[in-house]
């Protein structure tokens, strides 16, 4: 284990760790119930990639290599297991098609002069480019969903016995496509698929989609609120940000500004409501509040009436020279983040300065 990052020169609060490729995709590893920690890895066509194990110092004062490992092609997509600190998945590319699979740390990885990522098991039933891989974030689970541009894939996961079996499987229909996804905390039959300008909501004890929001603009990005439910949060081109109320999905109850050029991610806080992190093309990370009400909706309501305009931003993050696709919560100190961007340079910061306001 060795610090390789301390706080960052030029007035910035951030500490900063610089991987040797480009990268897009950050997780939290919210199983590791010990320490502040996070996974990454890279996205190098013509070299071996890696996947880096990070921590925070306990002074969170550093950034610490906890575990370096080569994995064989350019990464897409990167999720934690949220019960298991040492499984995540990857999506990746071989420059010719698109896998997905299930990874292991080695348990003594530490110990190890180069140790190697034990593949699991291979998500091998795609014909399509694969998106993502879903883990849902509220407890252990035994199903795992991968979405690729065609398909929603519904898995029967065992480690133990490293196989993954499709349970089932949906198409996005005739001249749709899928482009990612996300969970819903509060009920595991349920997901939010994008799918161009729209989100799709599909049940997963029968694999229908149950309803759908239009959105103005094409979606790049949506999560949930997991402290409230029917709240949900979309990334959209030109629009922004956007909050909906899923009792009332005609339009959405709050809309942020968002970015100078594409938002490519946006994350709820675990534990903070209202607050909201955006990751944009613009070299920017912001940070917002937004007054996300779980009030009853009310009958007098128009459909039709406008979304209420406003600009909380609490703090613009612009220490990048690219931009920034990867964005991820502690849920361990969920005042801290990590942020990546594409020129591999992660950032790791604290929000308590502005938890008081």
């Amino acid at each position: 284990m060795v610090p390789v990052a301390s706080a960052m020169q030029g007035g910035s609060s951030g500490i900063g760790y610089g991987l040797k490729y480009q990268a897009r995709c950050i997780a939290d590893v919210k199983a590791d119930t010990d320490h502040t920690s996070f996974i990454t890895g890279t996205l190098s066509l013509k070299d071996e990639n890696e996947v880096h194990l990070i921590r925070l110092s306990s002074s969170g004062s550093e950034l610490i290599c906890e575990g370096l490992f080569s994995h064989p092609n350019e990464i897409w997509d990167l999720a934690s297991c949220p019960f298991e600190q040492r499984i995540f998945s990857t999506v990746f590319s071989t420059g010719e098609n698109f896998g997905a699979a299930i990874w292991q740390i080695p348990e003594l990885y530490g110990e190890l002069n180069s140790p190697q990522l034990e593949r699991v098991t291979s998500l091998d039933e795609h014909a399509s480019k694969i998106n993502c891989v879903i883990w849902w974030p509220s407890g252990r689970h035994d199903k795992l969903i991968s979405i690729d541009e065609e398909n929603i894939f519904l898995w029967s996961l065992d480690c133990s016995r490293k196989t993954a079996q499709v349970q089932s499987k949906e198409s996005a229909g005739m001249l749709h496509y899928f482009s990612g996804g996300t969970w819903d905390p509060h009920d595991s039959n349920a997901i939010a698929a994008t799918s161009e300008s729209s989100v799709q909501f599909w049940d997963l004890r029968t694999m229908k989609k149950t309803d759908s929001i239009a959105c103005s603009a094409y979606v790049r990005n949506v999560d949930y609120n997991p402290k409230k439910k029917h709240l949900l949060v979309t990334a959209e081109d030109e629009t922004g940000i956007s909050i909906w109320d899923l009792r009332r999905p005609k339009v959405p109850i709050q809309q942020l500004p968002g970015h100078t050029h594409w938002t490519s991610a946006v994350r709820c806080n675990p534990e903070y409501d209202g607050l909201i992190l955006s990751a944009g093309t613009d070299s920017a990370v912001n940070l917002w509040l937004a007054s996300m009400s779980d009030d009853e909706p009310k009958s007098e309501r128009k459909v039709d009436s406008s979304p209420r305009q406003c600009d909380p931003l609490l703090h613009s993050y612009s220490d990048y020279e690219d931009s920034v696709y990867g964005l991820a919560w502690s849920f361990r100190e969920p005042w801290i983040f990590a942020s990546l961007s594409y020129d591999g340079r992660v950032v790791v910061e604290s929000v308590k300065p502005f938890l008081s306001r």
